[in-house]
């Protein structure tokens, strides 16, 4: 009787922006924005052998009553600029960049996206996400126009149209000359009809290195999951716990049959922080300082009145919940999703929990701001990451470090070898695209071969 193989454990790093993730304020932590700190970060994952690099992507500064939110993200460069950079001090991560598909156009992002996969050889990704905020629509010509139940529809669409773009230079549409470049014979117009989209456009880039960028999505509602099961190469989730984890891996790939896509078709990738101890004990006691870090008095008070919807400035942090109600009617935060669709309901269930713990507001919105975290020795936390993987909790992490750019030196220095030791992680890079580090098939993409042979 042959055993099962072993699973391969895939990893990402995540570049956060300052927030309640990071510990800014910490003596060690660098610029968001020198380019410096994306080179190193990206740099130490590519040493650790990581699958890839990932940015998120903030559109517009937050506000919490009436001013701009200075305890969250108050700045990020543009994604592609930062990733078409660390694509020239890297040689295989690959690169993932969250874009928003509610205020981009198609022929724009397969333009982008099409560029930075010939420019890193075949390392490009794309995180598709959606927006319904209006206040984040003011930034664009047609503002917060999107219904919250339209915005998947959108999505799907300019997916779709963006692959036909991609997908549009044939085999024989262009010879390769490694001295003076490509050169098009003969390239068909593209026309793409939609609910959303009225497009007729020749793309100006043939195949690219890995037939066409990896997808990525996050989303949680049904609707977004079957988004992310029909369209998909990876999903990147908030669910953390083993069993919710098995619950969320179980319930996402048993809807790839109906699109005629297999098991190993689509990864899944929570995130997950870490914090590294030489022992168990110190490894605990270091998390509690860090989580009293990330989640100063000023933060606590300022999550809470986004549940609430009303000014709590005056209550104190190491005291009990409020007695009064969340105002349903108010959205002191702009530029963030309520964290609650039922406030109401949300207050109830923190009461219960506070009282049940003896909690603070802060000890509980340290509680309930907690993601997934491996916590121990590094062989503890190889251990943990690699139980995880093997009991189809997930197929990889993406890793958010709480300190940049060095808090994943540690992970890679320590974490990574226990992780080969167990052979649940490579020793070597043996592809050179994305697709290669994550095991997905090329797209039926007859261009690519044809153009390689032709050259």
């Amino acid at each position: 009787m042959t055993s099962k193989p072993r699973k391969q454990v895939h990893l990402a790093a995540h570049f956060p922006g300052v927030n309640n993730t990071t510990v800014w304020a910490d003596p060690a932590s660098k610029s968001q924005i020198d380019f410096a700190s994306f080179e190193h970060l990206a740099r130490t994952a590519e040493r650790g052998l990581f699958d890839f690099f990932f940015l998120a992507e903030g559109l517009r500064l937050r506000e919490h009553r009436g001013r701009i939110h200075d305890l969250d993200v108050v700045g990020r460069p543009d994604t592609f600029t930062v990733l078409n950079a660390v694509a020239a001090v890297t040689e295989r991560l690959g690169l993932a960049g969250t874009i928003n598909s509610t205020y981009n156009e198609p022929f724009e992002l397969a333009k982008q996206f099409a560029s930075l996969d010939h420019l890193s050889g075949g390392r490009a990704a794309w995180n598709v996400v959606t927006s319904s905020d209006a206040f984040t629509g003011e930034n664009f010509r047609r503002g917060g126009y999107l219904e919250h139940s339209e915005r998947y529809r959108r999505a799907a669409e300019v997916v779709e149209a963006t692959r036909a773009l991609w997908d549009s230079w044939p085999a024989d549409a262009f010879v390769v000359d490694r001295e003076r470049g490509v050169f098009a014979e003969e390239v068909p117009g593209t026309a793409f009809r939609s609910s959303q989209f009225d497009i007729d456009a020749t793309f100006v880039l043939p195949s690219s290195p890995q037939g066409h960028p990896v997808l990525l999505q996050a989303g949680d509602s049904d609707e977004g999951r079957e988004f992310g099961a029909k369209t998909a190469d990876a999903i990147f989730t908030v669910h953390g716990t083993l069993e919710a984890g098995q619950k969320f891996y179980a319930d996402i790939k048993g809807r790839l049959a109906k699109y005629g896509r297999a098991h190993d078709e689509l990864l899944v990738f929570p995130a997950a922080t870490f914090v590294l101890g030489d022992t168990e004990a110190d490894a605990h006691e270091r998390a509690r300082e860090i989580r009293y870090q990330q989640v100063s008095p000023q933060t606590a008070i300022a999550f809470l009145e986004q549940v609430w919807g009303r000014d709590l400035s005056g209550y104190d942090p190491d005291g009990p919940l409020p007695d009064i109600e969340p105002d349903t009617t108010t959205e002191i935060t702009r530029g963030r999703v309520r964290h609650a669709k039922d406030p109401l309901a949300m207050a109830k269930a923190w009461r219960a929990q506070a009282e049940a713990g003896k909690l603070s507001i802060r000890e509980l919105i340290i509680e309930v701001t907690s993601r997934q975290q491996f916590i121990g020795t590094a062989a503890q936390v190889a251990e943990q990451i690699d139980h995880y993987v093997q009991t189809d909790a997930a197929d990889g992490f993406i890793l958010v470090p709480h300190l940049t750019p060095a808090g994943l030196d540690e992970f890679v220095d320590t974490v990574v070898p226990e992780l080969q030791e167990r052979g649940s992680f490579r020793t070597a890079y043996t592809g050179t695209t994305l697709r290669d580090h994550l095991g997905l098939r090329q797209p039926n993409h007859p261009a690519i071969a044809e153009g390689a042979r032709a050259s």
